[in-house]
């Protein structure tokens, strides 16, 4: 805790030439961990000592807390100065009024741009300006439990995988233990409602596409997709060896933690936790499907409020975070990726504390398809998702869930023109 001065020793000080700045205070929010904060808070600190006039305080939520502590605090007029984005709802943030241009500030320092994944920065770059900064990001890729595929004597994934392979894996592996009739192993435990963890990969690898080029059309129901819908739909309701969200959530929605899935598809934000599972697992890359391999990459970024009465040294702390030394110093945190390939491609990544084969998550992107990221793809994945979880619980065929989902997803894309 930083102790106070007294008016006289601060006179004192300020007389005797010390005291030859004014404190400029930034506030820093985010989603996240508990363990996140520390790393953070470790950022902030060697942020400090560069900027000694400017101190950073980091306030930490979960995902949901978040988002409502954002829109209040926002809709108020007290919003934070310096806060993080994920890229698909950014556009429906700067559309709004809410986020700082940083393209001047980007003109004036364009070497704050060398060397960040080309993927990742283009989700920010709207033909209105630059209002963001990709701060990490994410591809999607296979963990298994080696322990389970052991017992029940199946080979593990490995490069060649297909999704026909995958499927008939979580077959074998999907096990009522006690003979009860009623499932206690499941081959693949992932949640189906957003397109990031499996149907969005799916849907690219059979040869389709969530949403047309220009985000004007809803192309879920067209031919390609179409068959991967099929797939999935069959993968789920037929064979029974993909976790249900009911199943999900009653093992704090993650199968794979709980040791009760033998795979699932997940990004690098599990790594840390799974570090400290008590069996073995591994990672490989996402499997074929007909069209090739897809996978998904999706970035976390960082803005600057558009009303922070502190603009300059807010866009001083986001061009820390992104630089190589806040880079190194992020990684260590485990979550994600660095958007720097220097650091990414180095030690600090590859060789992280944290369990795990880091490289597959990087080979990912020869073949990731970057998440969408357009105007209301809030309204247009609820319409999409809240129809799918109707199918994944049987309640609806895919055939129907697509006559509806296509027109509802259009509309929602048309009223955010």
């Amino acid at each position: 805790m930083k102790a106070l001065l007294s008016a006289t020793a601060f006179t004192a000080l300020a007389l005797s030439g010390t005291a030859s700045f004014a404190e400029t205070n930034l506030t820093y929010m985010m989603w996240g961990d508990p363990p996140e904060i520390a790393v953070w808070e470790a950022i902030v600190d060697e942020f400090e000592a560069a900027n000694p006039d400017i101190k950073v305080k980091v306030e930490v939520s979960d995902w949901d807390s978040y988002w409502d502590k954002l829109r209040v605090t926002t809709v108020g007029g007290n919003p934070p100065d310096v806060f993080a984005m994920d890229a698909p709802l950014y556009p429906d943030w700067q559309s709004r009024g809410s986020l700082l241009d940083l393209s001047p500030y980007l003109a004036k320092a364009p070497e704050t741009l060398d060397g960040v994944y080309p993927g990742p920065l283009a989700a920010y770059q709207l033909s209105a300006g630059t209002f963001g900064l990709p701060r990490d990001f994410q591809t999607i890729v296979l963990f298994y439990n080696k322990a389970m595929f052991d017992a029940a004597g199946v080979a593990y994934p490995e490069d060649s995988w297909t999704l026909d392979d995958l499927r008939a894996a979580a077959k074998k592996l999907t096990i009522d233990k006690d003979g009860d009739g009623r499932t206690d192993q499941w081959g693949l435990g992932t949640e189906l409602w957003d397109m990031e963890p499996m149907w969005g990969p799916v849907v690219y690898s059979y040869g389709g596409a969530p949403i047309s080029e220009d985000f004007k059309k809803t192309t879920l129901g067209d031919a390609p997709a179409a068959e991967a819908w099929k797939f999935l739909a069959d993968f789920r309701l037929n064979d029974g060896s993909v976790m249900s969200q009911e199943d999900l959530e009653s093992y704090g929605n993650d199968g794979f933690l709980a040791g009760v899935a033998a795979m699932t598809f997940s990004g690098h934000w599990v790594v840390p936790a799974y570090s400290d599972l008590g069996f073995e697992w591994d990672v490989a890359p996402f499997p074929k499907g007909p069209a090739g391999r897809a996978t998904l990459v999706n970035s976390a970024g960082i803005v600057v409020s558009a009303s922070t009465p502190n603009p300059d040294a807010a866009w001083k702390f986001v061009q820390f975070v992104i630089s190589e030394k806040g880079q190194s110093k992020l990684t260590e945190l485990g979550f994600a990726i660095p958007v720097i390939d220097k650091v990414a491609n180095s030690p600090v990544f590859l060789e992280q504390k944290a369990r795990g084969n880091h490289q597959v998550f990087l080979d990912a992107l020869a073949y990731a398809h970057t998440k969408p990221s357009f105007r209301g793809y809030e309204e247009w994945s609820a319409a999409v998702g809240d129809t799918l979880a109707l199918v994944w619980n049987g309640e609806m065929s895919i055939e129907d869930a697509l006559a509806e989902i296509v027109p509802n997803a259009d509309a929602a894309l048309a009223n955010n023109q």
